[in-house]
């Protein structure tokens, strides 16, 4: 049995739906689906169970988790179940969520001699000062800029003091973007925001930049296409010999203008950018550029291709957004 926690989420949905195409059915799905439309997002999906988070958590406490596993037999635990909003400003709620929560997931795993495999986060890097390299060596370095980020620092710290870096898998994700994202409200990808935009308008909308060395539409990102996030994910629980901190992402940089462009060519329309000032309430802390240094996974043995931003948004607007589909149609 393998639990997916987040299950309905953008990564869950598709981490689910590629255990799926490897003949897996086994799987309890942990979420919270609360009044979003996630539920959407697991109606493709083949699964034995479902629980809420809550439901789940009180299981985790009480010790009696196993009872819902058939057999009682885990083989692993994907944790992807988190608050994802990098504006959330309730510190508490996100260390709950995101710092107690996984800390009791990870000791129920490792008691059941089980894989766990988690995901911290590209923002633990903050803005890039000490590098996007996934050494543990470093984890004492880095410096998140906002509370989500610091959340998921606190977790990759404590794993790396326990010593348990050398028995789980930790993934920090960069701008993971596709089909399934509908409900993250303001935390959905711009590819998903600038079909919204342009189908309604046919003009998109991006930040100036308040930088001098970045021209407006030339801030970097690495992005990476959730179907490639789930194939790099699961490479962890098919090749259980590697552990610690790992990057998912593309493993370069894209500016927000040439992602735009290809969101414009998607969708088969003439590009329109408008630039508007940046919220004050977030310029300070904006990271201007991230990349992730995959080298690392590569050096575990991932060999697949990663998808270029042209090929993952077409395949995303023409094959999901345009279809009105999601991932398992």
């Amino acid at each position: 049995m393998i639990i997916v926690t987040g299950g309905a989420g953008l990564i869950g949905s598709a981490v689910i739906q590629r255990l799926n195409q490897l003949g897996r059915e086994d799987i309890l799905v942990v979420d919270h689906l609360g009044r979003t439309d996630k539920w959407r997002n697991l109606s493709p999906l083949r699964f034995m169970d479902y629980l809420e988070k809550d439901t789940f958590e009180k299981l985790l406490d009480d010790g009696s988790m196993a009872n819902r596993l058939p057999g009682g037999k885990l083989e692993a635990v994907i944790h992807l179940g988190a608050c994802s909003a990098t504006t959330e400003p309730d510190a508490t709620y996100l260390i709950n969520n995101n710092f107690e929560y996984s800390r009791k997931l990870a000791l129920a795993a490792l008691t059941a001699k089980a894989r766990f495999i988690y995901a911290s986060s590209a923002a633990t890097y903050g803005d890039g000062e000490n590098g996007f390299a996934d050494d543990e060596e470093q984890l004492t370095q880095l410096r998140p800029m906002n509370m989500y980020g610091y959340s998921k620092q606190l977790f990759d710290l404590w794993a790396l003091r326990q010593g348990l870096l050398d028995r789980i898998v930790g993934i920090k994700y960069f701008n993971v973007f596709g089909p399934n994202e509908q409900h993250k409200g303001d935390m959905r990808s711009l590819v998903l925001k600038a079909y919204e935009q342009i189908s309604a308008s046919s003009t998109l909308r991006l930040f100036k930049s308040h930088r001098p060395e970045y021209g407006d539409g030339e801030q970097l990102r690495d992005f990476v296409y959730v179907k490639d996030a789930a194939a790099m994910t699961l490479h962890f629980l098919l090749n259980s010999r590697d552990s610690g901190i790992y990057n998912v992402g593309g493993g370069t940089t894209v500016s927000w203008n040439r992602l735009a462009k290809a969101v414009f060519s998607a969708m088969a329309r003439p590009v329109s950018i408008e630039y508007i000032d940046m919220p004050e309430s977030f310029r300070n802390t904006y990271q201007y550029r991230t990349c992730a240094d995959i080298s690392k996974i590569r050096a575990a043995g991932y060999s697949d291709p990663v998808s270029s931003v042209e090929e993952a948004v077409g395949d995303y607007i023409r094959n999901y957004l345009v279809a009105g589909k999601r991932l398992g149609d």
